[in-house]
């Protein structure tokens, strides 16, 4: 018994042994990927011959590009991630204008890259293909649908489909994606380069394979401003003019509460460099509140809102609105094949596809022209938004997040304002946390393409640079988590303001001067909450302390002035509203207390002076 146990253990080894060779064997056997999975075809489409001098050279002379497998070529089947759609599916006949847009500016394209099986996820798994190899951070997934796109800008491996005969290209490199949902702007966020979102069909979609036509812009990836600027340039048609500085920037505090990194490790950079190009200060928003009040039929899309969504329930609106949008579009141009072929499909995108209780599609439709509106009136032409573009690091190979129903939302929380809105939209790498890439994007109102370019270009070193001293900062973490436990402290006396609750205002703003009392701002909004309470003394003395952090805070002299005036100090509270004058020449609040004040001089033996 003892002899035959020990031969059926030697047996188990060795079948084990011979598992394990074949396993090793079958790893060695699998092809290198030196573009790190990015690509499914290598082609090459050269340039027209560059004009003669004088004549300047073409604008993308020296760039190689790819595109993703939804843009059509000429002689080449379109596989739109899917085997099984290739098999089922000719050569196309015609190339994308976009395509030729690019060829025709000098770049000469490449090769066609992976995208998310016919578009339809946002995290860049392919099982057609394979995954593409996120070179940012091995570990996690790319994003999509558009992930062998931004994997190749990560990679810098564009250039390796040319020939030997091929002249060597400058480095730079760019490609076209497809966004709907997120599909250029998540990669581009997961994978660390720039990712562009132009306004809704501003970029010609023909020779494109649609995925939910009321969403689908073509966005494009880059490692340099410039030639990111440059590709806009040419495929919005647009002639160069005078950069038109933004004067407004608005930080969507209650956007960037959604997201999983510490919101000053992002708020900070952009602050800074605003303050230092610029000389003006950011505007803090809160987007759920405002989208309330300008979009009342979003309350009809927050079914299905788990208890811990209520935080949120108009952004969670809106993105179920694009949901529902993005599916019936989807349906309507895809379920036919799907329904006679019977491919094997993701069993997700099966899942997704077959859920009931689609909403109303001219609701949603309503919600996006009022999306549009209502970004529009906030950010006018000069106007730019900023929120985080995903939750924060890329989720990990195979984790659970990428099934989770409730991350899922959140993210497309984000994206969805410029989805449905139409705006355009940029991610800007800054850096790593926790060894991964993280962003943020600049969203701009539809048209002002141009203008969200030229702002990339002008602020993207600076914010470099600013990233990089906040990453290599001595900062404690206890005073950081404290500046940003202070803003929030100071967002709930804004809202406590608003609702006229006067002493719950100055609780708060209390609360955050005792967190970080070197915020002008936060002494300057007690002192106006002191002033509804009448308590003019404590109004002034916060005045003051304001004052001392930032001499040009014009409202803290507009309420010192206030407060002055109300104790019978006219003399000094007319030198603070003219100081508040110099400060602000058309400041009318200013101009009408002064006129108001001068008239009571005579009346009083002592000029109104405090004794």
């Amino acid at each position: 018994m003892a002899s035959s146990g020990a031969a059926a253990n030697l047996w188990v080894l060795l079948g084990l042994g011979i598992a394990g060779v074949l396993l090793a064997a079958r790893k060695l056997r699998r092809p290198a990927r030196p573009d790190h999975g990015a690509f499914i075809a290598r082609l090459e489409l050269l340039p027209p011959p560059p004009p003669p001098p004088p004549q300047a050279p073409h604008p993308l002379t020296g760039l190689c590009f790819a595109i993703a497998d939804a843009l059509h070529v000429s002689g080449y089947i379109t596989s739109f991630g899917s085997l099984e759609w290739a098999k089922t599916h000719d050569a196309e006949t015609q190339t994308s204008p976009v395509v030729s847009a690019l060829v025709d500016g000098g770049a000469v394209c490449v090769g066609k890259t992976v995208i998310d099986e016919m578009a339809y996820s946002i995290h860049g798994e392919n099982k057609h293909f394979d995954t593409p190899i996120n070179p940012a951070a091995p570990d996690r997934v790319p994003g999509g649908c558009s992930s062998g796109s931004a994997v190749a800008v990560a990679g810098g491996m564009v250039d390796f489909a040319l020939d030997s005969t091929s002249e060597p290209k400058t480095g730079y490199i760019i490609t076209a994606g497809i966004d709907s949902i997120g599909g250029v702007r998540i990669p581009g966020a997961y994978c660390g380069v720039l990712a562009f979102r132009p306004s809704h069909a501003v970029v010609s979609s023909g020779g494109v394979i649609p995925v939910a036509p009321s969403l689908d812009t073509i966005g494009w990836f880059a490692r340099d401003p410039s030639v990111l600027r440059c590709v806009g340039h040419l495929l919005l048609r647009l002639n160069y003019a005078d950069i038109r500085p933004p004067r407004h920037f608005y930080i969507a505090d209650d956007c960037f509460e959604l997201s999983k990194i510490p919101a000053r490790r992002l708020t900070q950079v952009v602050t800074k460099s605003v303050e230092k190009l610029f000389g003006r200060q950011v505007t803090r928003v809160n987007l759920e509140n405002y989208l309330a009040s300008k979009i009342s039929s979003l309350r009809n899309y927050s079914n299905g809102h788990k208890d811990g969504d209520s935080k949120f329930p108009s952004l969670l609106a809106l993105c179920n609105a694009m949901r529902s949008l993005h599916k019936h579009e989807f349906k309507d141009q895809h379920m036919e094949w799907v329904t006679s072929v019977k491919p094997a499909v993701d069993a997700r995108i099966v899942s997704n596809l077959s859920e009931e209780g689609d909403s109303d599609i001219d609701g949603c439709q309503d919600v996006r022209n009022k999306a549009r509106l209502a970004l529009g009136a906030l950010l006018k032409d000069d106007g730019i938004l900023v929120i985080p573009t995903a939750l924060g690091c890329p989720p990990k190979l195979n984790a659970k997040e990428l099934s989770s129903e409730s991350y899922n939302s959140q993210t497309l929380c984000l994206s969805s304002l410029a989805s449905m809105s139409g705006c355009c939209q940029v991610s800007i790498p800054l850096g790593t946390h926790d060894k991964c890439p993280v962003s943020v994007s600049f969203i701009a109102r539809h048209g002002c393409d141009r203008f969200l370019l030229d702002t990339i270009q002008t602020m993207y070193a600076t914010m470099q640079e600013q990233a990089e001293i906040l990453a290599k900062s001595n900062v404690s973490s206890k005073q950081a988590m404290n500046e940003e436990v202070a803003e929030a402290a100071k967002e709930k006396g804004n809202a406590a303001f608003k609702e006229k609750q006067w002493q719950k205002a100055v609780n708060f703003y209390t609360e955050a001067i005792k967190l970080n009392g070197k915020v002008a701002t936060y002494y300057s909004n007690r002192a106006a909450a002191f002033l509804e309470l009448t308590s003019y003394r404590q109004a002034e003395a916060d005045c003051t302390s304001a004052i001392d952090l930032d001499p040009k805070i014009v409202k803290a002299y507009l309420r010192r002035g206030t407060a002055r005036e109300m104790m019978g100090y006219y003399k000094e509270a007319v030198e603070d509203f003219s100081h508040a004058l110099v400060l602000e020449p058309m400041n009318k609040t200013a101009g009408v207390a002064i006129d108001r004040l001068k008239k009571l001089f005579p009346a009083r033996p002592d000029n109104g002076r405090r004794r």
